[in-house]
């Protein structure tokens, strides 16, 4: 369990802490739910486990929020979990937000939440996808332009000579 913990700590992108207690299995099942459909993972485990796991890691600074019912949720990208337990904490008052990491920088619980407003790994893809292409069609469209202009000014000396 401590090798799995530490294995979760040293490949995640962040790592979010939260409280958890008072919500359902259902609601909890939902988090899960969630998560999975970002790419992000919920684990619930012992604080001592986490704590020993997390010695010599690069988001140790999170031990100290390791206390009481608490629950991980971590991802590869760096924004996917921030973002799932933030839109889970705006409908479920019972789930509080600690805090977490981000590699070594350690983040309070406004650092989550502006963790969670910065565009994903996709949507950035995206958009330096669309800044690259927009140049390229308005280059295909400029090359284009005169040959269209030349064939229509061309059909139109022909009709006029027939």
């Amino acid at each position: 369990m401590v090798d799995e913990l530490g294995q979760i700590f040293e490949s995640s992108g962040v790592v979010v802490v939260a409280h958890y207690e008072g919500l359902t299995v259902a609601e909890m099942q939902d988090l899960r739910a969630r998560a999975r459909a970002a790419g992000s993972s919920v684990r619930v485990a012992k604080n001592r486990l986490a704590k020993i796991a997390l010695e010599g890691k690069p988001c140790a600074s999170i031990a100290d929020y390791l206390t009481g019912m608490t629950v991980l949720t971590y991802s590869e990208d760096p924004v996917a979990a921030a973002k799932v337990v933030e839109d889970f904490a705006k409908e479920n008052k019972k789930f509080e937000i600690l805090g977490g990491a981000m590699g070594e920088n350690a983040l309070d619980r406004a650092g989550v939440e502006a963790v969670s407003k910065m565009p994903s790994r996709e949507e950035l893809i995206a958009s330096i996808v669309g800044c690259i292409a927009a140049p390229a069609s308005n280059i295909a469209g400029a090359i284009g332009a005169p040959a269209s202009n030349i064939a229509s000014i061309l059909s139109t000396i022909e009709e006029r000579a027939a």
